[in-house]
């Protein structure tokens, strides 16, 4: 087991000012419904480094199912038609989203990429009107997360540590 700071944070009104422009040419973030073993790749690929376990320990029908599900919206950021990162919401079309999960590819990092996928993706969820979004992160996330997070909009609203299996 193992102790990990959690840092819940919330966004309760959607972004302002104009949406943020590709940081590079040939750079697109759009909803995409992925399959299975697509979207296993990139979580892999995106989750690998900070240790995303999540997903994978999931059996493969209950994932399956969460990915074709109406409420789970993923955002899929590309460069030049590579999956560079993604962004998944659950619980899309209540009055509370969550961010679940949202992160580039190593290879990627580091370029403003982070920045306009999470842009893209939090407007496309602000359209279905929620009243707040949130999310988690934790001690083993990328350092810059929750600068990241909140420069996107959100605020911390809770701070514990969890206990979680190593």
């Amino acid at each position: 087991m193992v102790d990990l700071l959690v840092t819940y944070m919330e966004m309760l009104a959607p972004p302002q000012g104009a949406p943020l422009a590709p940081p590079l040419p040939g750079v697109v973030a759009t909803r995409e419904r992925l399959c299975l073993s697509g979207y296993l790749d990139l979580y892999r690929a995106v989750g690998g480094p900070v240790r995303w376990d999540q997903r994978l320990r999931m059996p493969e029908a209950d994932l399956e199912t969460l990915l074709v599900d109406d409420a789970t919206h993923i955002h899929v950021l590309r460069v030049d038609g590579e999956a560079a990162g993604f962004c998944e919401f659950n619980g899309v079309g209540e009055a509370a989203i969550e961010l679940v999960h949202f992160g580039l590819a190593p290879a990627f990092q580091g370029k403003r990429l982070g920045p306009f996928l999470l842009d893209r993706a939090l407007r496309a969820a602000w359209s279905h009107r929620p009243q707040r979004l949130w999310l988690h992160t934790d001690t083993y996330d990328h350092p810059a997360a929750q600068t990241v997070y909140g420069s996107a909009g959100f605020s911390i609203y809770s701070q514990r540590i969890e206990t979680f299996p190593d």
